[in-house]
């Protein structure tokens, strides 16, 4: 059961990373974004979402004696910098943007479904109950991309076509 629990403690501390990952990232788009305002309102509610679910990944962390990386964290965060920057020179960066942002939350819903896993084999229901609570939110962004994938690529197409700016 140490080696479980070991691993559960591993997994939280990448699921941190990832949130602080994916705070560097939604942060760095919603500041870009100008026409494409219910991409933008989304976003924001996410980034609230997101600080919760870091703060609650924390807490669990800290229950079991131990803390999230500060190197994990920063390699992270450095990741997300690079790969928020590299959209900036994008022509269709709004597409990309959002079109990684599906991709990212499904690998958060994968990371979710394991550590829930863990934590029920773990017998610990606290955390069971706090990472399914984090699991919906992140499915229903991914949801909420997969839904609005077409008209804002649509939206995007039509800006373009019209000569109207339609990178952010």
């Amino acid at each position: 059961m140490e080696d479980t629990r070991q691993h559960f403690v591993d997994w939280l501390r990448d699921a941190h990373g990832a949130e602080e990952q994916a705070l560097t990232m939604l942060r760095g788009q919603v500041g870009r974004i100008e026409n494409y305002p219910a991409l933008r309102e989304r976003m924001e509610q996410h980034i609230t979402e997101t600080e919760g679910q870091a703060q609650a990944l924390k807490q669990l962390l800290e229950r079991y004696d131990t803390s999230n990386s500060a190197i994990k964290d920063m390699t992270m965060k450095v990741t997300a910098f690079f790969q928020d920057a590299s959209g900036v020179f994008a022509q269709d960066e709004v597409v990309k943007g959002a079109m990684f942002s599906y991709a990212f939350e499904n690998m958060e819903i994968a990371s979710y479904r394991i550590l829930i896993t863990t934590a029920q084999q773990l017998g610990d229901t606290e955390a069971e109950q706090v990472l399914s609570r984090i699991l919906k939110e992140e499915e229903a962004m991914a949801q909420w991309l997969l839904d609005n994938l077409d008209p804002l690529t649509r939206s995007f197409l039509s800006r373009s076509e019209a000569n109207m700016d339609a990178k952010r």
